[in-house]
């Protein structure tokens, strides 16, 4: 009876852990960036006008470009950046100083070094000296990225800034077979830079904020393990 109850246990602990697992691999969309809804339209009594009638609202001259809160705009992702660095730098320094035996009287002094053995070794030394030194240091770096995303998202006005510029937000979720993917994007919009089909190139938006990522056991296999970031981290000494 114990070791049923055993069973049951580890069973039940197994199958909460998939439950788990199953719920952090679902995509969970940001607050941040969810669709703007526009205020509650709040329908007008009609009006027997022969030209004119509220209930049917009718623009004749007015641009269809979203300008409200709420309103859709298709940002065209064309974003390509390329950097390179390089830096060399070479240090040389080579240095002889040689100091002549003086001459005193017209002579050479010499001296004799006592207690070295052999003593032939030891006679005949002059005050010549000499001294020999070189240096050298030599570093280079160098450090190259790029990075391009294309495609399209469709973003709502978030908010219509005081200088009518519109403050825009959305993203896009995709599930491809075991994985998710999704891209985020925020920023500030020019009515005068939106398009006649109501599009608007990335390169456009001002503060953008551009997110391209994705969730699913193919995005963890890219990535680096918590041990191998700790080794690679500034925190590792060597």
């Amino acid at each position: 009876m114990k070791q049923i109850n055993s069973t049951a246990a580890l069973v039940l602990v197994i199958g909460c852990a998939l439950l788990l697992g199953a719920c952090a691999s679902v995509p969970q969309p940001k607050d941040d960036y969810r669709a703007t809804m526009p205020a509650a339209y709040v329908s007008k009594a009609p009006e027997n006008g022969s030209i004119y009638q509220a209930a049917r609202d009718v623009r004749l001259f007015e641009d269809v470009k979203a300008r409200r809160i709420g309103d859709v705009i298709t940002v065209i992702l064309s974003e390509s950046t390329s950097a390179s660095k390089s830096a060399k730098t070479t240090a040389d320094k080579d240095q002889d100083t040689t100091i002549a035996a003086p001459n005193i009287f017209g002579a050479t002094p010499t001296f004799n070094l006592p207690g070295v053995l052999p003593l032939s070794s030891n006679r005949n030394n002059t005050l010549e000296a000499g001294l020999s030194a070189t240096r050298a240091f030599d570093g280079e770096a160098d450090s190259s990225q790029s990075n391009s995303l294309s495609g399209a998202i469709t973003v709502t006005i978030s908010d219509v800034l005081p200088n009518g510029n519109l403050v825009v937000r959305g993203e896009k979720w995709l599930t491809l077979n075991q994985g998710e993917e999704y891209i985020r994007i925020s920023g500030i919009v020019r009515p005068q830079d939106i398009n006649p089909n109501n599009s608007i190139l990335s390169t456009q938006i001002g503060d953008a904020r551009i997110a391209y990522s994705g969730k699913g056991f193919m995005h963890d296999a890219n990535s680096m393990g918590w041990l191998a970031r700790f080794f690679n981290g500034p925190l590792w000494p060597f």
